[in-house]
């Protein structure tokens, strides 16, 4: 078996035990496979983001993340003012506390609706106007049509060399019924929705340098970056 192959079965087999849900960042959960948040600190520190903008915000792990990379590259000579800004649809009240609660909350601003609702994109649109490096990750809900209008929603905003990255395309990558609780699955999920919607998007390519990095990842053809 080549390691390829064991990554895969690696992880098919991490998702019934909930791997992810193992880690936390700097206090938080951030539910998120440690690969990928290796990944997200290369792509933070490359892109120097003025602004990142986040769906899906859950325990806040990967909003305080965020805010803390944006904290480093400040301190490096970057953006002093670059900030994250979250959107889910239930900010939960216990999640909201400890997340404002946090050292690095002057950083964050979250925004409680479905983020494909046309009032929520207007804000978040708003919220990105005039900056020079904007990058975007999609994490709410993982079925097909969310995703693809989330891409509609905000991938545009994203800025030439900066990244949209689109997570949990993994799904498309497992066996059929891996998830019977949850209205996702093979053949219809944010795998499916990247590949449809880059039809009609030439302006951004895979980086599939970074899928042949990780081997384990919950972004496969999920890590989007913008060349025109």
């Amino acid at each position: 078996m080549n390691i390829s192959d064991a990554a895969k079965e690696f992880l098919t087999a991490s998702i019934a035990p909930k791997y992810s849900y193992n880690f936390s960042w700097l206090g938080r959960p951030i539910i998120q496979y440690p690969q990928d948040i290796v990944a997200m600190q290369q792509l933070i520190w490359a892109v120097q983001p003025d602004l990142i903008i986040e769906t899906g915000i859950a325990h806040g792990g990967s909003l305080i993340f965020s805010a803390s990379m944006l904290e480093l590259n400040a301190a490096c000579g970057g953006n002093p003012d670059a900030s994250v800004l979250g959107i889910d649809i239930d900010i939960r009240a216990h999640n909201r506390v400890a997340i404002e609660a946090h050292p690095l909350y002057r950083r964050i601003s979250m925004i409680e609706g479905s983020s494909i609702d046309p009032a929520i994109i207007a804000q978040v649109h708003k919220a990105a106007e005039g900056k020079k490096s904007v990058l975007v990750c999609l994490d709410s809900n993982h079925t097909h049509d969310h995703v693809l209008a989330e891409l509609e929603a905000y991938a545009g905003l994203t800025t030439v060399s900066s990244y949209c990255v689109v997570f949990d395309t993994m799904i498309e990558d497992l066996p059929a019924g891996m998830y019977p609780d949850r209205p996702w699955d093979k053949g219809a999920n944010p795998k499916t929705a990247v590949h449809q919607w880059l039809k009609s998007h030439p302006e951004f390519v895979i980086d599939k340098d970074i899928d042949e990095k990780l081997l384990i990842s919950v972004a496969p053809d999920g890590y989007l970056k913008r060349i025109s």
